[in-house]
């Protein structure tokens, strides 16, 4: 066999190569550069390469369509006749795919589907790392100690089928988490920011921001577990609200077992579900934000099915001024709920037609309230309410009549986003925001703060 190595060449002979009645082939081909400091000083750097190719295979028989899926990484021309006699072999012992659909075809091809991949590297940091050792300067003579990375990703997704599907999607995904910390390590402060290029990350304006928190760290108030009125950074609401995405299956819901389930039977949707005109929304074009174009499925479950590789992806509201609008649903889920065909895609908006900065939310606060610096370590408790507890980190502050008074002890929290969307009282200006919790699997987001005017602190959290 010939050697190939180019990433639409592999996709191209693996197809050559099945016995299968369908198959779909992807090649993700990522490269990812990192910084990471520790005390104001940077200690490691470098970039890495990588290659994973997942092939598809169908077979059809008197019962139905099965199929076989076999991914692996570092996949070399040698490599491919084995892996897809191996998708074949898999789908071959397989009983009939419950979401069997015709395989998508008459999609127009990529135009650079032939073109080399994208890459990262180094260079990404050019106008940024002069600028975080700038920040480190800015730090010492401030006492403060500042730790953290950067990480940067570039992956080149190239889909092919048996039926003609053509199609290559550049996916950039850059991340900053930046720790300010006291000399004493008693006061923490944290900052996150998700970018495509680190272009637009300020080094000195986020430690600008942490060396505030940490000021007023320096007063400390305890109090006790209960309900509070609350600021939820982006950040915070991100992290909720993409756990409320990832369980909003119209299956999981018409078979009644989710928040999104109508007693008695069906779904929720056309329900409201927040009094505030909130439009929780995805688009593979939002500027800023943009995903892949059509699904990339490497595996079928609830949220996607092999069987759609290649479908489109269009701006799609699931929630249209406080009402729930779509669940996400494959083809083959679409058929058995009656609702239409919604694919999950990889970023979320959420629109609530505040114009409000959180400081200026604060700013309005009038009697108490506490503000919240980010949420971690989210569980699910009851996924019929999609109650989640989970606990504050890195600050929370008390705020009276506008003004931060200082930094109270840590919470453990129980709530659910569906809860909070219905109880909420005010929402900010949407901004782009990297989730804490979620940001290894999920970075696309840009959300409001959210004012809620009884978060439940269900106890105190002692050493976070």
């Amino acid at each position: 066999m010939s050697r190939v190595s180019k990433p639409y060449e592999i996709v191209e002979r693996a197809l050559e190569l099945t016995t299968a009645d369908g198959c779909v082939v992807i090649a993700d081909e990522s490269t990812s550069a990192n910084l990471r400091w520790a005390g104001n000083t940077l200690t490691t750097n470098g970039v890495t390469r990588g290659r994973t190719l997942t092939v598809v295979a169908t077979v059809d028989g008197a019962e139905g369509t099965a199929s076989g899926v076999v991914s692996r990484s570092a996949v070399t021309a040698d490599d491919l006749e084995p892996l897809v006699r191996a998708a074949e072999a898999a789908a071959r012992g397989a009983g009939p795919a419950e979401d069997a659909q015709p395989l998508v075809s008459g999609i127009p091809a990529s135009a650079d589907f032939t073109e080399p991949p994208a890459g990262t590297g180094s260079e990404v940091f050019a106008d940024f790392a002069p600028a975080l050792g700038d920040a480190f300067a800015r730090a010492r003579a401030g006492g403060r100690e500042l730790y953290g990375f950067a990480h940067h990703e570039m992956t080149s997704t190239y889909l092919g089928s048996s039926t003609g599907v053509r199609l290559r999607h550049d996916q950039p995904n850059g991340t900053l988490e930046l720790n300010a910390k006291s000399p004493d390590r008693t006061r923490s402060a944290w900052a996150g920011r998700a970018t495509r290029d680190f272009k637009d990350v300020d080094p000195a304006a986020l430690d600008a921001e942490l060396a505030r928190r940490l000021g007023w760290a320096e007063r400390r108030i305890e109090l006790p577990a209960g309900r509070y009125e609350t600021l939820l950074p982006p950040t915070a609401v991100a992290d909720l609200l993409i756990y409320q995405y990832w369980s909003a299956s119209a299956r999981d819901a018409a078979e009644g077992r989710t928040v999104f389930s109508r007693p008695g039977g069906g779904t929720r949707v056309g329900e409201r579900l927040s009094e505030l005109p909130l439009t929780l929304r995805s688009d593979p074009y939002e500027p800023g934000l943009e995903s892949a174009p059509f699904v990339v499925a490497h595996a079928s479950g609830d949220g996607g099915s092999v069987f759609d590789n290649g479908l489109p992806l269009a701006p799609t509201d699931w929630i249209a001024g406080g009402r729930l609008e779509r669940l996400t649903t494959t083809r083959h889920s679409a058929g058995l709920t009656g609702l239409p065909v919604a694919p999950a895609m990889d970023n979320l908006v959420l629109d609530g037609g505040g114009e409000r900065s959180l400081d200026e939310m604060v700013a309005a606060t009038t009697g108490r309230a506490l503000l919240l610096t980010c949420l971690w370590y989210i569980r699910e408790v009851d996924p019929a309410t999609l109650l989640l507890t989970g606990l504050t980190r890195d600050g929370v502050y008390l705020v009276e009549d506008g003004e931060v008074l200082g930094e109270v002890n840590n919470f453990r929290f129980n709530e659910s986003p569906v809860g909070l969307l219905s109880r909420a009282s005010e929402a900010g200006r949407t901004e782009r925001t990297l989730p804490r919790e979620w940001g290894d699997y999920f970075t696309r987001a840009a959300m409001p703060a959210l004012r809620v005017p009884d978060f439940h602190m269900s106890s105190v959290s002692r050493g976070v």
